[in-house]
């Protein structure tokens, strides 16, 4: 594990540089899909300071766009396997609360985004989850809104303890919103030289930060401002 905090690294999965549609993390562990090849699972280890678990969800290998959480909960759509709630208890044990989210839509890591402070819903997203996500997350704030006028909330930021990086189009007072429900300062920014949703090319908790391998030096520096400890 990486002994250093503020480390910012640059990856691709199966060739792609859009990241964060394979691979969830938080402080304790990465879930990332069968068949990463074992010199990018020593990168992402080293880089987030994260032991590594190997799992599919619902037999489909983009884990960053089914699975939600943070530090105290993992939320899952109904579509997971049986078989792979059990793997992922085995290896995850009590430490973190699993629950499985019983609405329509799947996608919960386009639709919710958290950190250990604080999550944003999709109004795609039954209304009704609301308590679901404050108590599996432990969060004191769960708020559900729009950004930019666009559902799709938690394909559009990403956030840790030090932290946030947003889709450009997000207005100040959503800056504002954001920054009172996350606990953290954000800041406009894109990855993979121009991606507006940025949580597709980025991969970061407290430790460290992955971003997709064609993220531009200047990008780096705003990721880095927005996600490292200064």
């Amino acid at each position: 594990m990486s002994e250093e905090k503020g480390a910012i690294e640059k990856i691709s999965i199966f060739g792609n540089s859009n990241i964060g549609v394979y691979i969830f993390a938080n402080n304790k562990f990465a879930l990332v899909p069968p068949g990463v090849a074992e010199s990018d699972k020593k990168r992402i280890r080293d880089t987030l300071g994260v032991d590594i678990i190997e799992v599919k969800i619902a037999d489909m290998i983009i884990n960053g766009v089914m699975v939600a959480g943070n530090d105290r909960g993992l939320l899952l759509p109904r579509i997971v396997k049986p078989e792979e709630i059990d793997e992922l208890k085995s290896y995850i044990g009590g430490s973190v609360r699993i629950e499985v989210l019983n609405i329509r839509s799947t996608a919960l890591g386009n639709l919710i985004a958290a950190n250990n402070n604080g999550a944003l819903v999709s109004p795609l997203v039954d209304r009704t989850v609301l308590e679901i996500v404050r108590d599996v997350l432990g969060v004191p704030r769960v708020e559900m809104k729009r950004l930019a006028d666009i559902p799709s909330v938690g394909s559009m930021l990403v956030a840790n303890s030090y932290g946030g990086l947003v889709h450009p189009g997000v207005s100040d007072e959503e800056i504002e919103f954001l920054q009172s429900v996350f606990g953290v300062e954000f800041i406009r920014g894109t990855v993979n030289f121009g991606l507006y949703f940025v949580k597709a090319g980025i991969v970061a908790n407290d430790n460290g930060v992955l971003v997709g391998e064609d993220t531009t030096g200047p990008e780096i520096a705003q990721i880095s401002q927005a996600l490292l400890p200064r």
